[in-house]
């Protein structure tokens, strides 16, 4: 039986990160990744190095018979790689070298993130500086370029950590904005259309079917759809959990029945004003709470959440960086030792 249609049995570790962190070493990150998480890594992102280490850029980067290039508005297809193209490329490859130093001998989840379809579509510009998303075409060929980007990248990492079972995330911030057609045009006046939520669904079910083991959807924005994202093929839901409504509490434990991983951001990704985080078991005590609202059995606390920071930890300081990271350890360990 494949990976893919035997997820329920996969060893999530019990707290990972989001990707990015702050700084600019690569090694450093890798370091602080797998000395942080030593049951649950993940391919480390540093923006703070600019164009082509962010995350459309970074993705960009991965594109197969597609390149991108900065203007002032953003990042926009062009006809040959260039630059920029290069640098993204060049940094994935600084970051891939490191994280294999420091992974030797590894064998367990690794994850790896990248955009998903629809958050690049209404972020990269076609020629005359248009979202992708305004162009169906555009954007199917965008998903194509961007399974066989993935499908490589994937095969890579494999090969520099053969123990790994990898665990893909995509990235998808705007997804709430493109299903309530919220995406601004380039004039900023109007908005792109609503896209039909049967073509959002197919087209990330299209996207992860290349990878033949789990994916995690992350959203950062409230509204999360996790009922499409799990027709979709998702594994897993990474989200701030802080953002969350009671009009999602339903859809959470449809989840959970189903067997969903939720990645739950509760650590902060900034400096707390105290100048303290909380203790542990009050930075999990929400999860805790929700789970009782939803007549879930405790037991399944544990194999059923991993705990992460709250997006932005790359606008934090190294040190709080690597504090919220063992932290979220902490809480997770908490969740598991008192699950009630």
């Amino acid at each position: 039986m494949s990976e893919k249609s035997d997820e329920s049995a996969f060893p999530w570790g019990p707290a990972t990160g989001v990707g990015s962190l702050p700084g600019g070493d690569a090694r450093e990150a890798a370091k602080t990744v797998t000395g942080s998480f030593e049951e649950f890594p993940f391919l480390a992102e540093l923006p703070a190095r600019g164009p082509g280490a962010d995350m459309i850029g970074r993705t960009a980067g991965l594109l197969v018979e597609l390149y991108a290039h900065v203007e002032p508005s953003g990042w926009r297809i062009g006809d040959r790689p260039g630059r920029d193209t290069r640098r993204a490329r060049s940094w994935m490859g600084e970051d891939l070298d490191a994280l294999e130093e420091f992974t030797q001998g590894y064998e367990g989840p690794l994850k790896v993130q990248a955009v998903g379809p629809w958050t690049l579509a209404a972020a990269l510009e076609l020629r005359g500086g248009e979202a992708m998303l305004g162009d169906p075409g555009a954007v199917r060929d965008l998903a194509g370029s961007l399974a066989e980007g993935l499908r490589g990248h994937l095969a890579e990492v494999r090969r520099r950590v053969p123990g790994a079972r990898l665990v893909l995330q995509l990235d998808e911030p705007s997804l709430t904005s493109v299903l309530l057609g919220q995406v601004r045009t380039a004039s900023g006046y109007r908005t792109h259309r609503a896209v039909d939520r049967q073509v959002v669904e197919g087209t990330l079910r299209d996207v992860m079917a290349v990878h033949d083991g789990p994916t995690v959807v992350h959203s950062c924005a409230p509204g999360v759809p996790f009922g499409l994202l799990r027709r979709a093929g998702a594994a897993g839901v990474s989200f701030d959990f802080g953002l969350l409504t009671e009009r999602d509490e339903e859809p959470i434990g449809e989840a959970v029945e189903g067997g969903t991983v939720l990645l739950a951001g509760v650590v902060p990704s900034t400096d707390p004003a105290s100048g303290a985080l909380s203790d542990p078991g009050g930075s999990v005590m929400g999860v805790r709470t929700l789970w009782r609202r939803l007549g879930l059995n405790p037991g399944t606390l544990a194999r059923s959440v991993v705990i992460t920071p709250t997006c932005g930890l790359a606008g934090a300081s190294p040190e709080y960086a690597r504090k919220a990271l063992a932290h979220c350890v902490r809480a997770a360990r908490s969740l598991a030792d008192n699950p009630e």
